[in-house]
């Protein structure tokens, strides 16, 4: 798989947590990592891209890589469920190129070019998603870029799934946030304006079967990484949750 690396921008607790909704910002030292995994629904894109924004750091959104892949594999025909296809797909002459942007200002993902920030969106990538990630010579070249991204900037959020435990188990501060399903599945629905009740449901069991494929994958299955901090994000607001992660960068050891 040709993938790209893109630079556009700058560089547990189960219990609610009472945060100060005022949080003193850190001093960024050089080459800051900080890893954030979680189910599907569970925030970790938005609060990783508020994250970076505030710390003046770079972000990368890695579900949105595997989506891209996804749609790739879609765009040219391969059943997701075949995995010779698949991987062939990407370590062959005609891979695609997937570049990523990580200004959490403005980041974007492209196909050969293409912007597909929308389309990889759709309920056709959703629900290719989990046998496309699954491919080890996908998860294998994305793993490669992603850490390439970490060590060419100045300090990153990165999120996704397996960051923490497989991707950067290095990274100087690695979260792990999760939340009720019912909470994700509401949550899922506000963002495209939909609040009845049959809605909201059947997005709950599509979480839960999402959850069931990614804990369960042979190749690097979602779970908390050694040494991460958990947050329970179920009765915790956003900026609860942005000014959690910001104050375990602020309360970090020197040296890290």
């Amino acid at each position: 798989m040709r993938l790209r690396r893109a630079w556009s921008g700058p560089g547990s607790t189960s219990e609610r947590r009472e945060v100060s909704v005022r949080v003193r910002l850190p001093v960024v030292t050089p080459a800051l990592v900080i890893a954030i995994d979680g189910p599907a629904g569970s925030g970790k894109s938005s609060v990783g891209r508020e994250v970076a924004s505030r710390l003046g750091l770079a972000y990368l959104d890695t579900g949105a890589m595997y989506r891209a892949a996804t749609w790739a594999v879609l765009d040219r025909g391969i059943d997701p469920d075949d995995t010779d296809a698949v991987a062939f797909l990407v370590t062959g002459d005609a891979a695609p190129s997937i570049e990523s942007g990580t200004d959490p200002a403005e980041p974007f993902i492209r196909v050969d070019g293409v912007d597909v920030a929308e389309a990889i969106r759709g309920e056709l990538v959703t629900s290719a998603v989990s046998a496309v990630s699954a491919v080890g010579a996908v998860r294998q070249g994305m793993v490669d870029l992603q850490r390439e991204h970490a060590l060419a900037s100045s300090g990153i959020v990165v999120e996704g799934r397996d960051i923490g435990s497989v991707v950067l188990p290095q990274a100087d501060i690695k979260v792990f946030l999760t939340a009720d399903p019912g909470v994700r599945a509401q949550r899922r629905a506000a963002e495209v304006n939909v609040d009845d009740a049959g809605s909201v449901s059947a997005t709950e069991d599509a979480l839960r079967a999402r959850d069931a494929k990614d804990t369960t994958r042979a190749i690097s299955p979602l779970a908390p990484a050694d040494g991460c901090i958990e947050i329970d994000t179920t009765h915790l607001t956003f900026d609860d949750v942005v000014d959690a992660v910001i104050s375990l960068v602020r309360d970090a050891p020197e040296g890290r």
